[in-house]
């Protein structure tokens, strides 16, 4: 299959986060095993999705990781000119959800298979296709833990987020969390009588808009834009009507750390303050929603080197947006982001990657192999 024959196949799974990813996992092990590579479908805990993990070359020897995500996020914006979930070709745009966010990525992969196949590689290159990326890297861990049982450690990891084959070497990283307040119902006549959930959150709220104040006090780092951490409320939800004293209240938050700065640690003056209502009567739910480390890739890493030669761009410093690269690194392995499209197009009504970035992704790919052969 060409290319674009790959990529229009994978567009039409609906493989939206959070629901089974079944039919796409099946498409991409047939694609790897027809062209020779060993594959190992991973369940996750959830039952009901998988990630993928194949190899071409030796699998005792330290190789390379060619990361990406199979889901894409939902397509219900208004002002598609067509369905999301069918390719739909428009001069050299290619559209359709995840044709950028990264659906591309993976098609140029698995289009350079056979020529990764033919040559004889003396470090092998690792497919690691994982779910719920867009949920904040849920399914990367779980394949991330089962690498030892599937082939030696890697010696690096390219993650294919779009980047218009611009490697990419630093990312903040984010944790986010859940907060659930429960209270007492009554008549709004008889507040003496309840507890407001939504009062009791407001003390939360205020915490939180304290702890983002502070963060962007520093520490600094002039690679990303803000220079700093930093910390939001995304969504609050509560109450039933007017006259009823609200016994529930729920808000997400998150925050995203600089590099050398963790996450989760910047949400505990949120927990505290809401662990501190459990004394009040109030009942309180702390669940962590995602949490994956920010990425740092120093400017002379033979990584970054030897992307920017076969790229001809000089590796861009950072960027303020996470991906499962910082997990990579976590574990030890050197990582970069480096892949086709432009994440400006990703998560918005015609979704596009041009099909001479889709070549040029297999051109990459294909290159990159050509500097592992023996």
């Amino acid at each position: 299959m060409t290319p674009e024959e790959i990529l229009a196949r994978l567009v039409g799974f609906p493989s939206v986060v959070g629901r089974a990813n079944g039919e796409i996992v099946a498409f991409v092990r047939d694609v790897c095993e027809v062209a020779g590579a060993s594959v190992a479908v991973l369940p996750g805990p959830e039952g009901d999705r998988a990630n993928l993990f194949a190899t071409i070359g030796p699998r005792d020897v330290p190789g390379v990781v060619l990361s990406g995500h199979m889901d894409v996020v939902p397509a219900g914006e208004p002002g598609w000119s067509s369905d999301p979930f069918t390719l739909r070709r428009e001069g050299e745009r290619l559209y359709g959800r995840g044709t950028s966010d990264m659906k591309g990525f993976l098609a140029a992969v698995l289009a350079a298979l056979p020529r990764l196949a033919a040559v004889k590689l003396a470090k092998p290159i690792h497919l690691a296709f994982s779910y719920d990326e867009e949920a904040g890297c849920r399914g990367a861990p779980h394949l991330i833990a089962a690498l030892p049982s599937l082939c030696a450690t890697p010696e690096a990891c390219i993650v294919g987020e779009p980047s218009g084959l611009r490697a990419i070497r630093a990312h903040k990283g984010k944790a986010a969390a859940r907060i659930g307040i429960g209270g007492r119902s009554g008549h709004s006549s008889r507040p003496d009588l309840g507890l407001n959930a939504i009062h009791a959150m407001a003390e939360v709220l205020t915490a939180a808009q304290e702890q983002a104040d502070l963060l962007s006090k520093g520490p600094f780092d002039p690679r990303f834009a803000p220079p700093y951490s930093s910390l939001q409320v995304g969504t609050l939800r509560g109450g039933q009507a007017l006259n009823i004293i609200p016994d529930a209240c729920t808000a997400e938050i998150e925050a995203r750390a600089v590099a050398g700065v963790d996450p989760l640690g910047l949400l505990q003056p949120v927990r505290a303050a809401a662990m501190a209502l459990v004394e009040r009567g109030f009942s309180v739910d702390w669940d962590v929603l995602s949490h994956y480390p920010a990425l740092s890739l120093d400017e002379d890493a033979p990584l970054a080197r030897l992307l920017e030669d076969l790229t001809g761009k000089v590796p861009l410093a950072a960027v303020s947006y996470g991906t499962e690269a910082g997990l990579y690194q976590a574990a030890g392995i050197a990582s970069i982001i480096c892949g086709p499209g432009d994440i400006a197009r990703a998560h918005k009504a015609d979704e596009y990657i041009e099909a001479g970035e889709l070549a040029a992704a297999v051109a990459l790919v294909e290159a990159f192999g050509e500097r592992l052969c023996a």
